[in-house]
């Protein structure tokens, strides 16, 4: 399916220099800010406190800000949780543990003017379950807790070195598959266009100091496999103009191939990217840097393609005789020898 057919093929390779210039700028940077800043980890590896809290008006946050200052904790993050009623609140770990989350509710029950009670409630089912909720004078419930969840430090450690093997685990994974599937030729430089495209992801997120959680770590794995299956299209179709295009240099070949899949890369990119973009305007603060890590990577991902892995495979020296096997002649005689 097309909804464009360009007829002459766009020289891309002809400004590769230039584009893979500010790619190794873009890349040292992202660098330097995750050495300089770091990453802003959150509280899944660091350990420490999810308090989800309701309250029966918009949240004043800055004013919940100042209450947890006040019990000490220098930068708490607090949050919009779906609604402006709705707090998320990500407390750095504490020698209190789970108890500190008690103190807590009850300086923000304070603020409140109210004071915290255990309230036993029925549930559309007919259960009666007990809930922690915060009462004023009149009675009426100013400030609910909603949930609570504590994560250990060891837990912490645990998942940062689960997800940096998972990292690591799909890299060696893409790097056999792509050796089998094409030449090592393509296979470095598609790792390389792969890697750069999650440095820069974390690049961003050491820059603004986003929330590096579990689920943007769910997005950059899943950019590095989309990456790769773009990557994967575009060699195929190299592989392909090899055979028809016999006459024609690589750089003319890469340049076809490049040309003859913008119209597939635009349906695929743009499809996915209105997903990605749903889910960053309405998905709410759950899903938000969720989609945001998916939009960056998508966007680098299309530029990888094709001004970085393409290159690198012009620049290692692949050629026809690489992907192509030679026809051997038969020879006449048979074998027979006279």
């Amino acid at each position: 399916m097309e909804f464009f057919k360009i007829k002459k093929d766009i020289p891309f390779m002809r400004h590769a220099l230039i584009f893979n210039v500010i790619s190794a700028v873009t890349f040292i940077a992202a660098v330097f800010f995750l050495l300089h800043k770091g990453l802003n980890l959150s509280v899944e590896f660091t350990g420490g406190t999810v308090m989800e809290l309701q309250y029966p008006h918009a949240a004043d946050q800055e004013k919940i800000r100042g209450s947890l200052r006040t019990l000490g904790y220098e930068h708490p993050e607090v949050t919009s949780f779906g609604t402006a009623q709705s707090v998320m609140l990500r407390l750095p770990k504490t020698s209190a543990g789970a108890s500190g989350s008690a103190a807590v509710f009850n300086a923000l029950c304070a603020a409140e003017g109210g004071a915290g009670k255990q309230v036993d409630t029925i549930t559309p089912q007919g259960d009666h379950v007990a809930r922690t909720a915060c009462l004023n004078a009149k009675g009426e419930e100013a400030v609910i807790l909603k949930r609570v969840e504590f994560v250990g430090p060891q837990v912490g450690d645990e998942l940062m070195q689960s997800g940096l093997n998972a990292l690591v685990m799909v890299i060696i994974g893409v790097m056999i598959y792509l050796a089998i599937r094409f030449e090592w030729k393509f296979a470095a430089s598609a790792i390389i266009a792969n890697l750069h495209d999650v440095v820069i992801i974390l690049g961003f997120f050491a820059y603004f100091q986003w929330e590096f959680s579990l689920t943007v770590l769910a997005a950059v794995l899943a950019v590095l496999g989309y990456s790769v299956n773009e990557s994967v299209v575009v060699f195929d179709r190299i592989r392909e103009n090899f055979r028809k295009q016999r006459k024609s240099t690589v750089t003319e070949v890469i340049d076809s191939a490049i040309t003859s899949t913008i119209s597939r890369t635009i349906i695929t990119h743009g499809s996915t990217q209105m997903m990605v973009l749903s889910m960053l305007f309405f998905g709410g603060p759950s899903l938000h840097y969720f989609a945001i890590a998916l939009t960056i990577g998508i966007c680098f991902g299309i530029y990888s393609s094709v001004f970085v892995a393409a290159a690198i495979a012009m620049w290692l020296g692949v050629k026809r005789e690489d992907l192509v096997k030679p026809v051997k002649e038969k020879d006449e005689t048979d074998g027979a020898v006279v």
